[in-house]
């Protein structure tokens, strides 16, 4: 789990492959305190296992799904990438809960400065766009983020200097290619209201799922 305020860069060294996806080396641009074999780093948002520290540099394995689910699978060596250890039950939630595993890739459509701020625009595929809400939370890349404005497969967000400081926003433009998670907690309240027909049909009346009528006999509407 991990909370999308980003540590810092990291480079990527060198990919190899392994087995059928690949491992990448990783240089951070900061000390990796006390790291353990096994623990949990989010690279561009996607949350991948360290297996390996030697040096100051440590290795992930990133498997076949993850390759056809992100943007890592046309990394290079040499690319640039955001970097995120694992949230610690004593740190502060500054951004929002992340969970690492990427819904989809989207593409930036443009980029406008105002001032010291920068405002992107994202789209994404329509069926997605219902868990973005004006005000709420996304992370691009591993960012958390608050969405701007969103339409129907768009979305824009507010980039202040500090994160454009503390991330590889900078260097994305127009065309590219990015890392989106949606919001876990509207993908579960859509899940609950809706349930499925194989869920209602094995339930009781009382049990039958989470509906706007239930809702409202129960004074939630």
């Amino acid at each position: 789990m991990f909370t999308g305020i980003i540590e810092g860069l990291g480079t990527v060294m060198d990919i190899a492959s392994a087995s059928k996806g690949v491992r990448f080396r990783i240089r951070p641009d900061f000390v990796l305190e006390d790291p353990q074999v096994g623990e949990s780093i989010a690279v561009n948002g996607a949350c991948l296992t360290a297996t390996d520290f030697s040096g100051e540099c440590f290795k992930v394995d990133v498997s076949p799904e993850t390759l056809s689910r992100t943007t890592l699978g046309s990394i290079k060596p040499g690319a640039r990438v955001n970097l995120e250890r694992a949230l610690r039950l004593s740190d502060r939630l500054g951004g929002h809960i992340v969970s690492g595993h990427v819904d989809c890739v989207g593409t930036v459509i443009k980029k406008t400065s105002h001032g010291e701020f920068t405002i992107y625009s994202f789209s994404l595929d329509r069926k997605l766009d219902r868990y973005l809400v004006e005000k709420g939370s996304v992370a691009i890349d591993g960012i958390s983020l608050t969405v701007n404005s969103c339409a129907k497969g768009t979305f824009s967000v507010a980039i202040i200097p500090h994160t454009a400081k503390m991330t590889t926003l900078p260097f994305r433009k127009a065309g590219d290619k990015v890392n989106i998670e949606l919001d876990i907690i509207g993908k579960y309240i859509e899940k609950l209201l809706l349930g499925t027909n194989e869920q209602t049909a094995s339930r009781t009346d009382a049990s039958a799922g989470i509906d706007r009528d239930l809702l409202a006999r129960y004074g939630f509407l």
